[in-house]
């Protein structure tokens, strides 16, 4: 999905956050003492939430509504979030239905991110003891209710399946004691379940709560807006990272019937229409003529070379560019006479190719700034959208939609596509509904991307057969340099996964760099960020050290794990070989892979072996430690999806340039995993009791190196480069 877990600082906000606000909010006036999220929410109106909270409402017939403060684009969080409510509140599960909050930081800030948004697999890590306290704090005043109406102790008075009892006889139905239970003063540290008692966490009850009306079609999403008097829109991009309007011709699209306007826009030029059809003839008929004097010219073959070059030192970084070390310790250079492993890897760019393209609803002017659309991050849309027009944030109304998928694409610093339709809006005024329609080819061709990398990796063993030395270099794009939130410094994102790893820790001597140039094409996160290419980096390197030691990759492993203190990889690895059980015959070959992002261990064992050149994937036996597990079931699911979705990157996925214009435009040329080529996804959790942590993207980075692994096994050959098959 998505951005990272520190997506915006929780300290208080820097001089250049109260500048950007502030310039919105008061023409420039300085704000002092206020914390990011009354900033970021200046102009939010005040609202009656009623007597159980934000985010919780009961009505009157007893039926319980959570409200999630988190954006469901297919992960299934609104069940997991729910359950922890209803858990606590001992409410009827059957009964309990979830609503999207409204856009307002003040009440819904991802307690991770100082910001309202969802990302970095921390919805239900960031909302566990939030959750927790609202359902405990609506119980006790339920029963604060029937302990007065019925005159007995409260410790005596037991709630089940939102019926609250007393061993007397005495029993009320929430519904019977509502009105009651509104007047009870809510408790100020309510007292938590012991999850020993648990009765819906952890059970197969926990399922997804969206399934019924996304398969009968009644699940809202963006497309399915249509409001009076409506235009919509498309803009025509670049073809060039960089590149700018020069000039254009709009006569052929204003006499396509149908078209509005056709006008400038900072990212393009935009065409309005009475409907799809029109505006889609409109832009095709648009003549554009592009000034790519700051446009990225180069092909991706070139880039990637400029990116090893400074790897190898052939090139020596100019201007502020350079080296910054992301893990480094210990003393003294290699070994003398110890073997040596080399190894590169080269990373292509990705797209993040949701199912639903880019799309949203605007209506600017007439005393209104309201968004309807997938937002995932309202915080930075609602920032975004007041810089536009000049409104307080706050003041931004967003009705937050289903959205179908993102892997991070719908968030990011700028708010690009949603900004589009904003500045579009803006010009048609108003308050006239707009709906920007982005198709599959803009999608592809006009967005963000999983950044290429270069990683060279070179490892000295010690006579014991391990690491004694580890020499490591990262080039890549840095997805955080230049946002307006940014920390600066070391951007953690392109080396996590990396940074901190159990074989660094376990290795005595460590020299790790990372140079971050930059370029012309738009990066954003992708689904579990810095892991998609650190966990195939360290994974494979370390299969390719256990076969230079003569050791067994899995034992190799846990010798690592028991050198750096790494014991929940460890359970986690022993978990996937204990039930991956006995290998198939038939040709398969067996690969390993660990790695953890967003505090989730995942290990897989994958079976592999080539069917006409190319690898086929059977069986994948997936172990899982995400602490505590709410709906086991949903779980698997993210396993299956992350392990399919990071699957199909590994086999396929590349983005190239050719002359700066990217090359794959549709799914014709930007392969994805078909139903008959996806593997049968076993998963398997780490029985904990600790404090859960995501599962959204976790499952991705791990397959490819599993197959990697399974291929060195089968080949002898090690894997340099991404994707597996070459177009």
């Amino acid at each position: 999905m998505n951005a990272p877990a520190k997506f915006f600082r929780k300290s208080g906000p820097t001089r250049r956050e109260v500048v950007v606000v502030s310039a919105v909010a008061a023409g420039g006036a300085l704000l002092v003492g206020c914390s990011p999220a009354s900033l970021l929410g200046l102009g939010t109106k005040d609202t009656d939430f009623g007597p159980f909270g934000p985010f919780l409402r009961i009505e009157a017939d007893g039926a319980v509504t959570v409200v999630s403060k988190h954006i469901e684009f297919g992960q299934g969080n609104h069940a997991g979030l729910a359950a922890i409510v209803a858990e606590e509140l001992d409410a009827d599960w059957s009964r309990v239905k979830v609503v999207q909050a409204p856009a307002n930081v003040k009440v819904y800030a991802n307690l991770n991110q100082g910001v309202q948004g969802t990302g970095g697999s921390s919805a239900i890590n960031n909302s566990w003891d939030q959750l927790r306290k609202v359902g405990a704090s609506a119980r006790a005043m339920f029963v604060g209710a029937a302990a007065d109406r019925w005159k007995v102790p409260a410790t005596e008075i037991a709630v089940k399946d939102g019926v609250v009892s007393h061993p007397s006889g005495k029993s009320a139905t929430f519904a019977e004691l509502l009105a009651a239970a509104a007047k009870v003063p809510p408790p100020k540290e309510p007292a938590l379940k012991d999850a020993r008692t648990f009765t819906l966490i952890g059970s197969d009850r926990v399922r997804r709560k969206d399934s019924f009306a996304k398969s009968t079609g009644t699940a809202r999403f963006t497309q399915d807006v249509h409001m009076p008097d409506m235009l919509t829109a498309m803009v025509a991009h670049a073809p060039r990272f960089g590149a700018t309007v020069k000039s254009f011709d709009a006569a052929a699209a204003r006499a396509v019937p149908g078209v509005v306007d056709v006008f400038k826009i900072p990212s393009g030029v935009a065409v309005t229409a009475k409907n799809t059809y029109a505006a889609r003839q409109g832009r095709d008929a648009l003549k554009v003529a592009w000034d790519d004097a700051k446009a990225e010219t180069r092909s991706s073959a070139a880039i990637a070379a400029s990116y090893r070059a400074l790897a190898s030192g052939q090139t020596q970084p100019g201007g502020d560019l350079k080296w910054q070390g992301f893990d480094q310790h210990g003393a003294g250079g290699p070994p003398a006479g110890g073997k040596v492993v080399e190894a590169s890897f080269d990373f292509p760019y990705l797209a993040h190719a949701p199912m639903e393209p880019m799309n949203c609803v605007a209506e600017i002017g007439g005393g209104r700034n309201k968004l309807t659309f997938g937002s995932q991050i309202p915080t930075a849309d609602q920032l975004n959208t007041g810089m536009i027009v000049g409104a307080l944030p706050g003041s931004v109304e967003i009705e937050t939609l289903f959205a179908g998928g993102s892997f991070g694409r719908r968030a990011n610093f700028k708010s690009d596509y949603a900004a589009e339709c904003v500045h579009i809006a803006k010009h048609v005024g108003g308050g006239r509904p707009v709906k920007l329609v982005w198709t599959r080819e803009d999608d592809m061709t006009a967005g963000y991307y999983r950044p290429m990398v270069h990683h060279s990796v070179k490892v000295t063993l010690g006579a014991d057969g391990f690491p004694a030395h580890w020499r490591h270099r990262v080039v890549t794009q840095s997805i955080m340099k230049g946002s307006p939130l940014g920390g600066g410094g070391l951007d953690e994102t392109s080396v996590e996964g990396a940074k901190g790893s159990p074989y660094l820790k376990a290795t005595p001597v460590v020299d790790g760099q990372v140079i971050l140039p930059d370029a012309p094409v738009p990066v954003l996160w992708w689904r579990s960020v810095g892991a998609t290419h650190t966990a195939f980096v360290m994974e494979h390197t370390v299969d390719q050290l256990a076969r230079a030691a003569g050791k067994d990759p899995v034992e190799y492993r846990r010798d690592l794990y028991a050198r750096a203190g790494a014991g929940r990889w460890l359970a986690a690895l022993n978990l996937a070989v204990e039930k991956a059980g006995p290998a198939q015959a038939g040709g398969w070959t067996r690969g390993v892979a660990v790695h953890e992002c967003f505090g989730t261990v995942v290990a897989q064992v994958a079976e592999v072996k080539l069917e006409n050149g190319e690898p086929r994937v059977g069986r994948v036996v997936t172990a899982v430690d995400c602490g505590v597990a709410i709906s086991p079931d949903q779980i698997a699911a993210q396993m299956e999806g992350g392990t399919c979705f990071g699957l199909s990157a590994a086999l396929f996925g590349q983005i190239t340039l050719k002359d700066g214009v990217v090359e794959q435009k549709n799914f014709d040329a930007y392969r994805v995993l078909r139903i008959g080529e996806a593997p049968h996804v076993e998963t398997h959790i780490v029985p904990s009791g600790a404090h859960p942590s995501g599962v959204g993207e976790p499952g991705t980075p791990v397959i490819g190196p599993a197959v990697a692994n399974a291929l060195l096994a089968l080949t002898g050959k090690p894997t340099s480069s991404l994707p597996f098959v070459k177009s």
